[in-house]
């Protein structure tokens, strides 16, 4: 668990379309086997340290004739923001994916000493 400071909680939220494959032939509609989608994301304001992270669906679009295999989540979290990765495998294929994030830390505080 990560106790954060009451004067000092920033949260951060956002809803991003990850990719929308069907239209084009994407990969991850047209392809098979690992496949790996990424997008950086910037917090509206530095955190003092890197935050907690909460990443899910927020909208998917499957093809209903495979199985429907997804894995989100959030990688390489900084202060400055952090990189939304879905994965899918096998014969699976996804039109379309929009991801939903909150991400939960401290922020810098005026009376914050930096001495080295």
């Amino acid at each position: 668990m990560k106790n954060l400071p009451s004067n000092t909680i920033g949260i951060d939220h956002g809803d991003d379309v990850l990719f929308s494959d069907f239209e084009d032939g994407g990969e991850m509609w047209t392809g098979t086997g690992p496949r790996e989608r990424r997008r950086k994301v910037n917090f509206s304001k530095p955190y003092r340290e890197p935050p907690v992270m909460h990443v899910a669906l927020s909208m998917w679009d499957f093809d209903s004739a495979s199985n429907p295999r997804a894995d989100i989540g959030a990688e390489n979290v900084t202060r400055e923001g952090f990189d939304v990765v879905f994965r899918t495998w096998g014969d699976t294929r996804v039109a379309r994916a929009r991801v939903r994030w909150m991400a939960f830390g401290t922020l810098p505080f005026e009376d914050d000493w930096e001495l080295y």
